[in-house]
């Protein structure tokens, strides 16, 4: 990382210091799918990210709620966060496209990862999303559905970023998955191998006592080698969020007790207790994915989006825990021929 290189005079003494430590944590190794939450001001803020715009590097991402005075330091996804983003994602586009023409769902697209910026009454604020569905009318772009996920993020945290695409920038549906994993106990040594072959041949085994143990434990613990690669899911909880009735200010955090948030467990202690969810989750309709000048009557405006089913979402969760327990044996693997 480069230095910060002060103007003669004019830089404050107090806001380099700090800005020296939220850099410090920024070019720390960060393991998939960490947020942190850091005390910084604008100012702050603003030194540091021009210093990662400058090393041009797509992670770490630096974002700043200015109502908070917090910046929030995002590592990349890991593969669980990215996949049930995804998934949730082309599940609602795949429903919707089969029901209607290709002339009204023409305008359907899938965004992921954006970064979105705006100036409210308590300064600039900057973040982004893991992912959106949106509608095309010509170069204008309406959110219609936002996604966060957030796997053993704090409550707070993850509420805060579908705040942001709902309140203020009226995303007509908000959806939030909060997935909480039991801790993994003692952490893992970094293994050296002679070679990149054994490494991976290494990883491969892993996997395959991954898979081995979902038979078992359908929702973790993932073991192997003597260590636990990916904890026992707590809880998998979805939630959807819309735009009050009557003002509401675009700053406001979402109040998880307000009639506009409705909260769906799937999983609790690695047991799937979502058998009587409707396969919209109650919530989701078309109107939610089309704009309604588009449609044409009510009855298809509020149409039920019959997205969710426990197959796909059972399926390519298992998928992507063991794809994630790999992950960490990777990163936790080195080659060192001269290592003893």
């Amino acid at each position: 990382m480069k230095g910060i290189n002060p103007k003669n005079g004019s830089a404050d003494a107090d806001h380099q210091a700090h800005s020296l430590q939220l850099l410090d944590i920024v070019t720390q190794p960060l393991s998939p799918d960490t947020k942190l939450e850091i005390p910084a001001s604008q100012a702050e803020y603003d030194r540091v990210q021009e210093i990662l715009e400058n090393e041009d590097a797509r992670y770490p991402q630096l974002w700043y709620d200015s109502a908070r005075q917090i910046a929030v330091v995002v590592a990349a996804p890991g593969p669980l966060h990215s996949d049930m983003a995804g998934e949730l994602l082309d599940s609602i586009l795949r429903e919707v496209r089969s029901a209607f023409s290709s002339n009204i769902t023409s305008g359907l697209r899938l965004s992921t990862e954006r970064t979105s910026v705006r100036n409210t009454r308590y300064g600039r604020t900057r973040r982004g999303w893991d992912g959106a569905i949106i509608y095309l009318e010509g170069s204008r772009e309406t959110l219609m559905i936002a996604v966060e996920v957030g796997i053993s993020q704090l409550y707070e945290s993850l509420r805060a970023a579908v705040s942001w695409s709902v309140l203020t920038l009226r995303c007509r549906l908000g959806l939030a998955m909060c997935i909480n994993e039991q801790g993994r106990g003692a952490t893992p040594p970094v293994r050296y191998y002679q070679s990149d072959e054994v490494a991976e041949a290494a990883a491969g085994s892993a996997e395959q006592a991954f898979r081995d143990h979902l038979m078992l434990h359908p929702y973790g613990p993932l073991e192997w080698d003597g260590y636990i690669w990916f904890g026992s899911i707590k809880r998998v909880i979805l939630e959807t969020y819309r735009i009050p009735d009557g003002g509401c200010p675009s700053e406001t955090t979402l109040n998880p007790s307000s009639s506009f948030v409705s909260e769906i467990v799937l999983l609790l202690d690695g047991e799937f207790v979502g058998h009587d969810i409707s396969p919209n989750l109650r919530q989701v309709v078309i109107g939610d994915c089309i704009p309604s000048h588009i449609l044409t009557g009510q009855v298809a405006h509020t149409t039920p989006v019959n997205f969710f089913r426990r197959e796909w979402f059972e399926d390519r969760f298992k998928n992507a825990m063991v794809n994630t327990a790999v992950l960490r044996v990777r990163l936790k693997s080195e080659v060192n021929t001269l290592h003893e």
